[in-house]
């Protein structure tokens, strides 16, 4: 057998995502996805439609619609003016109809293109060749409540009928890393969307790489390995981790086995997290396997230019386009751009608080800069110890804005600044308010101001200090601008303490 001199990886993903809508795809009842209905004791959202009982008929969710069509304008497809239901027939215990309904040769969104945003700056085109609706399964457990063995499987049928929308990329993936930077972006596009909670240990949106790689031999020939999709991964973890040893382990069942891309040759595999490592699942069904045909109880749905266009002016500002506004346009770092647009919620918040500053009269520029600080240093830090998002603290924009605008005055120091705005996060008041009821107004008094330095100067322990600053060295002044502070209760303008200290001097 030839050798292989060269590798190229091709990955395209499959992505479901679970809309929260109120209720499911087809009925009224309750969804899951929907945080209302978020831990709901097992098998209590079902009813005759779920659970595929004769005579139940099948209702459209449009809300469910107009989601999909949502997340398909935001990736760049064109929206079918026509498009059907269909059956997709296979038994499996958590599919209580024995089929699912799904969208087969007329998916709602198709011939899509979206431009990934890379580490180096540049952008790369991911092919989208649909995006099409369907109902999700049950869900099956292999192991009793708190852990204990089974030797049998449960079946929880909440999950059955949830509104689901499979996303089919092009094979234009790279890397794992490329693969993984898709994953995180369309997670925060449809977070930003509101079309789902995202939160991917409950399911709320899974991935499915399909990968092989093409190889170059040494006698010219080139071929590619057959097709694996590694099913349901649901962290960002596992999506890179299942690419990068499907990457490695490829060629070399190649070379034992010599079996190449074509048609029955695609397999399905599972993820094992402790091992790192995928395992055979079954070979890959085609689309005949599944008997689709259309679903006689649902009407096909028609789109009209009106709907479309009225779906279309609620696709809000995407978070990869803010990250750039920020960066370009408000002079913020790459770095301060990404990170505040990774939460819907924290990024709206920051915004309101940005808009709110400057209102109070802070300058445009400093608004920008100083909200971010704020958000991302006094408002993260509490955050992270609290366990939730800085729009949560208590704290709100406008008193966000008004520590600002005393920052601004210079009539508040960073430290002191940071103090209030833990304080502010227990209290309605406004920021001067409490700034004053704790002390943390810097005091421009000449006559304290004074006291403070001769005192500091005239501190035994400063002696050496005073005598390097009166020979030049300059770097030493931070030490009496310190002992001032401290002397003041953190109350002097350290800019003023510094004024001071060389004018009392004669530096």
């Amino acid at each position: 057998m030839a050798d292989i001199v060269a590798t190229r990886l091709m990955v395209g993903l499959e992505i479901h995502v679970e809309l929260a809508t109120r209720s499911k795809m087809f009925t009224r009842v309750g969804s899951p996805a929907c945080a209302e209905f978020d831990g709901s004791a097992p098998n209590t959202l079902i009813d005759p439609v779920v659970l595929g009982l004769p005579g139940a008929l099948p209702v459209m969710n449009r809300a469910a619609v107009e989601m999909s069509m949502l997340v398909g304008m935001a990736l760049g497809c064109e929206i079918a003016s026509y498009t059907k239901w269909d059956r997709k027939s296979y038994y499996y215990p958590d599919l209580p109809k024995a089929y699912q309904i799904s969208q087969y040769d007329l998916p709602l969104c198709f011939d899509g293109a979206f431009d990934l945003p890379l580490e180096d700056g540049t952008t790369k085109r991911i092919g989208i060749i649909r995006a099409h609706l369907e109902e999700d399964a049950g869900k099956l457990l292999h192991e009793m409540p708190g852990g204990m063995r089974a030797d049998f499987s449960i079946v929880d049928y909440n999950r059955a009928g949830t509104p689901l929308l499979e996303i089919v990329t092009a094979p234009d993936f790279g890397s794992a890393d490329e693969v993984v930077a898709f994953a995180r972006t369309l997670r925060n596009v449809c977070r930003f969307l509101g079309v789902t909670e995202g939160v991917m240990q409950k399911g709320h949106m899974r991935f499915e790489p399909n990968i092989n790689v093409e190889m170059t031999l040494d006698d010219g020939h080139v071929v590619k390995t057959p097709i694996v999709e590694i099913k349901n991964l649901n962290s960002f973890r596992a999506v890179k981790g299942a690419v990068e040893f499907e990457e490695r382990h490829q060629p070399a069942r190649w070379q034992e086995d010599g079996k190449v891309m074509g048609p029955g040759a695609k397999t399905t595999r599972g993820w094992n997290d402790a091992e790192n490592r995928t395992f055979v699942q079954r070979e890959k069904e085609d689309a005949h396997d599944y008997r689709y045909f259309p679903d006689p109880d649902l009407a096909p749905v028609v789109v009209d230019a009106a709907w479309r266009d009225a779906v279309r002016s609620r696709l809000p500002e995407l978070p990869h386009e803010r990250a750039a506004r920020y960066r370009d346009e408000c002079g913020l770092s790459e770095k301060e751009s990404l990170v505040l647009t990774e939460e819907r919620d924290v990024c709206f918040f920051f915004e309101d608080v940005v808009e709110a500053a400057i209102e109070s009269g802070t300058p445009t520029p400093a608004a920008w800069k100083q909200s971010a600080n704020m958000v991302l240093q006094s408002g993260a830090r509490r955050a992270n110890e609290r366990g939730v998002l800085t729009n949560e603290l208590g704290i709100t924009p406008a008193q966000v804005a008004g520590i600002i605008a005393l920052r601004q005055a210079d009539e508040i120091g960073s430290s002191a600044a940071d103090d209030l705005f833990g304080i502010l996060c227990e209290s309605e008041a406004e920021a001067r308010a409490e700034a004053e009821r704790h002390n943390l107004l810097q005091v421009r008094d000449e006559g304290a101001m004074q006291a403070w330095v001769d005192a500091a100067l005239g501190d035994p322990a400063n002696a050496k200090v005073v005598e390097d600053i009166r020979g030049g060295k300059m770097s030493a002044i931070g030490r009496l601008i310190g002992a001032v502070m401290k002397a003041s209760g953190g109350q002097a303008d350290a800019k003023l303490a510094q004024a001071k200290i060389k004018e009392t001097l004669g530096v």
